[in-house]
């Protein structure tokens, strides 16, 4: 291979291979348009500045500008992301030290359109976790780096990065899956590979890069685990890059230098460390039920509203508990100790409410008249079937543990606890009467850990009584926190096999995503066999598991994005300013009740268990206020004497509804042959050239 060729053409085809393959694959919110746009406008600010310092026009570094903003990048509008392109790219002439950049290009546009506009947004689980795909981006980007002289500083800051993620989990007890999940990430890859060895912004000599990429790894650790903002690599980058004058000058001055067995020997162990983690790995709901006796419990299926705005957070929670009330426990990790005040019992109709609003649903069209020419149509929506103690004082301080506040909110006794360590918490709770499963001691010592506490709740039989209620209602609990996650490990442990969880996410600015896995949105818009409309439920649920099946039970579907101040069509009206209060949307007024609702909700949907989803949910709020739903259409045959005898029409009717045969045996995996029995139909053949 000739040494002479520019390491850019490298970067801008190994680039533009992940841009396609998130378009056509992941499938991606970018239209081509818009990174011709975007290139465009790197282009010409490039040429601009260019001929205003009167050097040569150099367009591979914008191009690389442009296409690494279309990968990472995200808008509703187009104009932000000009701006970024414009941004990266005079930043290069503008941000200068000793002739060298002070900022990566694409990192620092990025980093100032995020503090200027919360209308762009970067999704980290974008790329998913699959271990092939991690493998073609170290493939891509090895050409880049090893071409770049810069192989030194990737190698170096995925050591320190997983040396830190490792030591981490050793420290919380948590399983090596963990620490695997969050190493086997695209967007990590992309910013090792293509952003933190950017040769011009990095330092000169091998021993400033290598302390550059520990000071990177540092300061992303402590923006991701301290902080709790998501984009940890990218702020952290950002900032680190203001020292490299300083590395420079002293590595200048010291003369410090690895010697090429030293280089050899980390680059070596580095490299192994990749590997292992690009390697394939075989290894709920917030809290887990616990039973007292020998009671089996099992959480099949939950509902959970999160209000958020900024960093304080109300979290709903529903369940399908069904049993003996007195065989009612549940254990929710909380970040701080609640007051009873922030303690409520839920109105389940309000989450019944948020379900059908946002529920996937069929809509139907009817047919004109064939012979007509002019287009009436009625509309009717179908909504979706919803899947829908204390102890003795002397005692718990022996166990390290301490109940730091007792209430009775509604029918539930409460218990706020705080351990010093797992095997005392596991013990307090077995002899105050509870058996836990096999496997909680190790997932409550993370969160001890984590310096978390415990909300305990259980039902209070006299009040439950005494107000009259005969099932379960909903918890919702309100607190303060930069963690914005839900905690399902706990969920796995005394699961029976996969669970459901749909989450309602009611936020100020935007739709909401998981920042650790990719967030997909679930097939929509197909036209689908007129008999599903008598079974809605058995066709959602088979097509729910098909796209499981499909995503390898790895990714959190999104069914709904919306403004709630409406919706077309409507399975149900969307919530009063009251339900929505009664929801925990503490921002609305009272004074404004004939003014918008400034509430969008956003609902998610995740099949998990311990092996496919080994880490907590982690959420962000984006700018992101598309509107999506998951519906589904029906469209029914004119049934209508036809006068002119349409036979064109007649045609196009046994074609599409062949096509809906394939749809719904797509969407389903269901056989095609028994769908088209059902509809009563045969497969359509088109007829050869040679029978007219």
């Amino acid at each position: 291979m000739n040494a002479n060729i520019d390491p850019r053409w490298w970067q801008i085809a190994s680039l533009a291979g992940l841009l396609t393959y998130g378009i056509v694959i992941l499938r991606f919110d970018v239209t081509p348009w818009r990174v011709a746009a975007i290139a465009g406008a790197a282009l010409a600010t490039q040429w601009i500045c260019s001929r205003a310092a009167r050097i040569a026009f150099e367009w591979k570094s914008a191009m690389i500008s442009a296409l690494s903003l279309s990968l990472l990048m995200r808008s509703n509008a187009l104009l932000p992301i000009l701006i970024a392109a414009l941004v990266a790219v005079s930043s290069k002439f503008l941000i200068l030290w000793n002739g060298k950049h002070v900022f990566n290009p694409t990192n620092f546009a990025i980093v100032f359109m995020m503090l200027a506009s919360d209308r762009v947004w970067i999704s980290p689980g974008q790329w998913g976790s699959a271990a092939f795909f991690g493998f073609l981006i170290a493939c891509a980007g090895g050409f880049v780096v090893f071409r770049s002289m810069r192989s030194d500083v990737t190698l170096a800051f995925l050591f320190f990065w997983s040396a830190i993620l490792f030591a981490r989990a050793i420290h919380l007890g948590d399983p090596l899956t963990i620490p695997l999940h969050r190493l086997e990430n695209g967007a990590l890859l992309i910013f090792s590979f293509f952003m933190i060895s950017d040769p011009k912004t990095t330092p000169n000599s091998r021993f400033g890069r290598i302390l550059f990429a520990a000071m990177v790894a540092g300061g992303a650790w402590y923006v991701q685990f301290r902080l709790f903002h998501t984009n940890a690599f990218l702020w952290s980058l950002a900032v680190c890059s203001l020292f490299v004058p300083l590395i420079d000058a002293i590595s200048k001055a010291r003369r410090f230098e690895w010697n090429q067995k030293e280089v050899l020997v980390m680059q070596r162990i580095a490299a192994a460390l990749f590997v292992l983690f690009i390697t394939p790995n075989v290894f709920g709901f917030c809290g887990f039920y616990v039973a007292k006796g020998d009671a089996k419990l099992f959480n099949k299926a939950s509902q959970v509203v999160l209000v958020r705005d900024d960093d304080r957070t109300v979290m709903t929670m529903a369940n399908d508990f069904k049993g003996d009330p007195r065989e009612f426990a549940v254990v929710v990790p909380v970040p701080t100790v609640l007051e009873k005040g922030q303690i409520r019992v839920a109105d389940k109709a309000v989450i019944d409410h948020l379900d059908a609003y946002s529920a996937p649903r069929l809509v139907e069209y009817f047919d004109p008249d064939p012979c007509m020419v002019y287009d009436m149509q009625q509309r009717k929506s179908v909504a979706a079937e919803s899947i829908t103690v204390a102890g003795r004082v002397g005692r718990d301080r022996t166990l390290g543990v301490t109940i730091e506040a007792r209430y009775t909110v509604g029918e539930y006794d409460i218990l706020i606890l705080s351990a010093k360590e797992s095997a005392g918490l596991e013990t307090w709770l077995t002899e105050n009467g509870y058996r836990l499963p096999a496997g909680a001691r190790e997932v409550l010592g993370s969160y001890i850990r984590q310096n978390l506490k415990f909300f305990v709740a259980k039902v209070n039989l006299r009040e439950q009584v005494r107000m009259g209620f005969n099932y379960l209602r909903p918890i919702q609990i309100a607190y303060e926190s930069p963690k914005f996650m839900l905690p399902i490990r706990l969920g796995t442990v005394n699961a029976a096999g996969p669970q459901e969880l749909f989450v309602y996410a009611l936020t100020r600015k935007g739709r909401v995503e998981t920042t650790n896995y990719r967030t997909v949105r679930l097939p929509s818009d197909m036209e689908i066999p007129i008999y599903v409309r008598s079974n809605f439920s058995s066709f959602y649920k088979a097509m729910f598991s098909e796209q499981i099946r499909r995503e390898e039970m790895s990714v959190v579907f999104l069914e709904y994005a919306w403004d709630m101040n409406w919706c077309d069509p409507c399975a149900a009206e969307p919530l009063s300013r009251e339900e929505l209060r009664k929801a925990g949307v503490f921002w609305l007024k009272q004074e404004n009740a004939g003014g918008p609702l400034d509430v969008f909700i956003t609902r998610l949907h995740v099949r998990y268990d311990r092996e496919h989803f080994p880490d907590d949910l982690v959420f962000q709020e984006t700018g992101d206020r598309q509107n999506f739903q998951a519906r589904y259409v029906l469209r029914h045959v004119f049934t209508g004497k036809i006068a002119c005898g349409a036979t064109e029409y007649e045609q196009s009717v046994q074609k599409r509804q062949e096509q809906e045969a394939v749809n719904l045996a797509q969407l389903t995996g269901w056989n095609v042959d028994e769908i088209r029995k059902k509809m009563n139909i045969q497969s359509v053949r088109l007829k050869k050239w040679w029978e007219w």
